[in-house]
């Protein structure tokens, strides 16, 4: 058997100990393959796998804002995002805005981003069975994206995830490739773990 040559699977991590495929797999590439429209079955199928995440007290405390690519909604989201970000994200078929609730009826929900994390997750390895890959971004202004869309307290935008079918990082500007085109590498077990 050949080994794969798409860019994609060349990224496969190599672990200490074998681990599901789908998550030796998964990685956050900024390399999207422009022009490629999601389906409305892969949408409702990674939104599904997020509003089945676990969470504290079956609370769910997720919302999520999603602008397909080629609609205002999705121009709306890129221009909150940093500018480095925004280069790569245009390519992507997808933004979804992934946003907590810090608080329902019952008062303020303190595991909320710990939930909404979850919810991702599920939404990113679902994402992966479907073929697609998802990068989380931070570098956007949530403040901005709120107001645009007028979101208010007890609603905090939190990320944005960038959906689509993986490109190739040979593609990518050399100022936002380094990355994808860097070897892959992770702490050590054994310095993941804290040692009373």
């Amino acid at each position: 058997m050949t080994a794969p040559t798409d860019p994609y699977h060349l990224r496969h991590a190599q672990t200490a100990v074998p681990i599901h495929p789908l998550l030796a797999a998964r990685h956050s590439t900024r390399a999207f393959t422009p022009g490629v429209d999601l389906t409305d079955a892969q949408v409702a199928a990674l939104l599904e796998a997020a509003r089945w995440a676990p969470s504290a007290g079956n609370t769910q405390p997720w919302r999520f804002l999603l602008a397909r690519r080629d609609t205002g909604e999705f121009k709306r989201v890129l221009e909150t995002l940093n500018p480095g970000n925004r280069d790569w994200a245009a390519s992507a078929s997808a933004l979804l805005v992934a946003v907590r609730t810090d608080a329902n009826d019952r008062g303020p929900l303190s595991h909320a981003a710990y939930d909404l994390g979850q919810a991702i997750a599920h939404l990113t390895f679902q994402a992966a069975a479907e073929g697609l890959t998802v990068r989380q971004m931070g570098g956007f202004d949530a403040a901005a994206l709120a107001a645009e869309f007028e979101l208010a307290a007890p609603l905090v935008p939190t990320t944005v995830v960038a959906i689509g079918l993986p490109g190739d990082p040979a593609d990518l500007d050399d100022a936002v490739a380094g990355p994808d085109r860097a070897p892959r590498a992770r702490i050590a077990i054994d310095d993941l773990l804290i040692h009373p």
